[in-house]
């Protein structure tokens, strides 16, 4: 069973940058497709960003296109998402999570993703 931390979150002004991290334990993250998704206070859950299980298609809601990159480091078994250029409107909780069918859809399919971290606050002041 993959267990997920995600770390990185915090508060910064809007225009600044964070990086999250996702750290990925009891299996190898590579065999996996990994998402991002974000819960905004009274708001649904909404997918962010996935990145497929191979070196291959990524996805990014239309909201975060250009701004935000997803990654992966396999050897340190960690997926990230650099934010760039944040907006109040990117505040949330922050989650990763992985989907064993291992292809990122576009729009992303976040019932796909079975194992979840446990999130990290994100939050962007005006």
């Amino acid at each position: 069973q993959m267990h997920l931390v995600e770390s990185g979150g915090g508060s910064v002004q809007s225009g600044g940058s964070l990086r999250l991290s996702c750290t990925a334990s009891g299996a190898m993250l590579d065999r996996y497709a990994m998402g991002w998704f974000r819960q905004a206070p009274g708001k649904e859950r909404e997918a962010v960003s996935c990145l497929s299980r191979w070196d291959g298609p990524t996805s990014y809601v239309e909201s975060v296109k250009g701004r935000f990159i997803i990654s992966k480091d396999i050897a340190k078994n960690e997926v990230y998402l650099q934010m760039n250029s944040l907006k109040p409107g990117d505040t949330g909780v922050y989650y990763c999570a992985s989907d064993s069918l291992g292809r990122c859809d576009d729009p992303i399919r976040s019932t796909k993703y079975t194992n979840w971290g446990q999130g990290t606050q994100v939050t962007v002041s005006s």
